[in-house]
């Protein structure tokens, strides 16, 4: 039996069956995670379901209500922080952070307007434009961030007047389930269900026939499923998928000055990062120097086990993701790359691979089309904006992208060229709670975050009242 406990209707629930949760720094299994049966997921839909009959009537609580969330993650954040490091593998000052950020994220949604509009008021009629919650949601989260990235769901869900069942990755279930268990006060019964298991609990969720919305974030591949298995019921659907960001660096910035901030901008957790720097086209006129910065910064990396002192990169999450990572930089090399730094997995226990800077490789190669998704960045030069601008939208994928110039105005006018939902200049991966978030093309549907991502979570209704005679 696990440990842990899922959330359902207010109250800890157990498990018949349990799933092994590994940690990768050491490659193999630390604890148990509940395995959610058939039944159980209906009575946490049938929670859900009762619970928002009073959850949507009385916004004030439900205001005060995402206050309690926040105070409530924020008194249990290193704990939280402890158990995601060995669950996911990233630095425990980064898990901790993600904590405290989730707490971030809860206090600000709770301060959203829900817009309204008056469309038409005159001596015969007045109309007016409201947004009504959906009901039950559904929440499928990944394993890269998943305290943050289910509380971008949970926060405007519930504030909108919905209610949740909420499923992690079955590689980071433990953290989201403790979680929920630290949710329960803050919450009335019902209105957070936090129930976990492999991937057919996904599907069992995208296709039962309670929750109006599905909303996830992971692959491409599997939000086709969900947007498939939300077809014959026409659940609406919010999916924020992968991403193969492109950062385009001009030839009038300092390389000495860029190359670090943006081997941190490719390399935050360990690259498992959807809306991470996935390749570099740079102006061939300094594409020595700025491969020599990003190699540097790669080269003094520490990469360990999260929970030593000291360490800046984890391990990759998974076995499947580690092969796979490695299947790409085998490819690369085929391919004919450099390898400046890495290439190679780091020997002993743990998913772990050197941090990896690619070069003479281009598109067409795996390393650059494909999402990587670990420690390995490729570096491409071009001989013009325009052919890096090209390149950069020649893709499936939009979610993110960013140019590097000392021209600001250039730069903000070659953002607006890139084909993604956000586009930086002289940054990249700078999120915040009232902007919205999402991609263009495979890289998603819908947006998440700011009013719009509240939005997301509603339905319009008009009121039209007759004032005549």
């Amino acid at each position: 039996m696990s440990r842990y406990s899922m959330t359902i209707g207010g109250e800890a629930v157990t498990t018949a069956s349990t799933l092994p949760v590994v940690n990768p720094a050491l490659g193999k299994p630390f604890e148990e995670s509940p395995s959610c049966s058939r039944e159980q997921l209906d009575a946490a839909m049938d929670a859900a379901q009762k619970a928002f009959g009073s959850w949507r009537r009385d916004e004030a609580a439900r205001r005060q209500a995402l206050l309690a969330c926040s105070e409530a993650l924020k008194a249990r954040a290193n704990e939280i922080g402890e158990l995601l490091t060995r669950e996911q593998g990233k630095p425990l000052e980064a898990a901790i952070g993600e904590v405290f950020g989730s707490a971030i994220w809860f206090e600000a949604t709770s301060a959203l307007p829900i817009p309204s509009e008056l469309i038409s008021d005159t001596e015969e009629e007045r109309v007016e434009l409201r947004r009504k919650p959906l009901g039950v949601v559904g929440a499928i989260t990944p394993w890269n961030f998943p305290i943050i990235l289910a509380v971008w769901k949970i926060a405007p869900a519930l504030l909108a007047g919905n209610t949740m069942v909420l499923k992690p990755s079955p590689f980071t279930p433990l953290s989201t389930l403790l979680v929920g268990e630290v949710l329960r006060s803050a919450l009335p019964p019902g209105v957070l269900n936090v129930v976990a298991g492999g991937d057919e609990l996904g599907a069992w969720i995208s296709s039962h026939p309670v929750p109006r919305k599905l909303s996830f974030t992971g692959s491409v591949a599997t939000g086709k499923k969900i947007m498939a298995a939300a077809a014959p019921d026409l659940k609406r659907v919010t999916l924020e998928l992968g991403g193969n960001d492109p950062a385009i660096v001009l030839k009038d910035v300092d390389p000495a000055t860029v190359g670090p901030k943006l081997f941190k901008s490719a390399f935050e957790n360990s690259g498992q990062l959807c809306i991470a720097i996935k390749r570099v086209y740079v102006e061939e006129e300094i594409y020595a120097p700025l491969v020599e910065s990003i190699a540097e910064a790669a080269s003094k990396a520490v990469v360990g086990d999260g929970l030593q002192p000291g360490t800046e990169l984890g391990p990759i999450n998974n076995q499947p993701q580690y092969e796979r990572v490695l299947g790409i930089i085998d490819s690369a090399r085929k391919d004919g790359a450099t390898f400046v730094t890495g290439g190679e997995a780091i020997p002993g226990d743990g998913y772990f691979i050197q941090p990896t800077i690619a070069t003479d490789i281009s598109d067409g190669s795996r390393l650059v089309d494909e999402e990587q998704f670990g420690p390995v960045l490729p570096i491409i030069p071009v001989r013009s904006v325009e052919d890096a601008l090209e390149r950069a939208n020649s893709t499936h994928f939009g979610l993110g992208g960013s140019v590097w110039t000392s021209n600001r105005e250039r730069g903000v006018e070659l953002a607006g060229e890139l084909e993604c939902g956000t586009a930086w200049v002289n940054r990249h991966a700078a999120l915040g709670p009232m902007a919205p978030f999402g991609g263009f093309k495979w890289s998603g549907i819908g947006r998440e975050n700011g009013t719009w991502g509240l939005e997301a979570f509603t339905e319009l209704q008009v009121i039209n009242i007759e004032k005549g005679d």
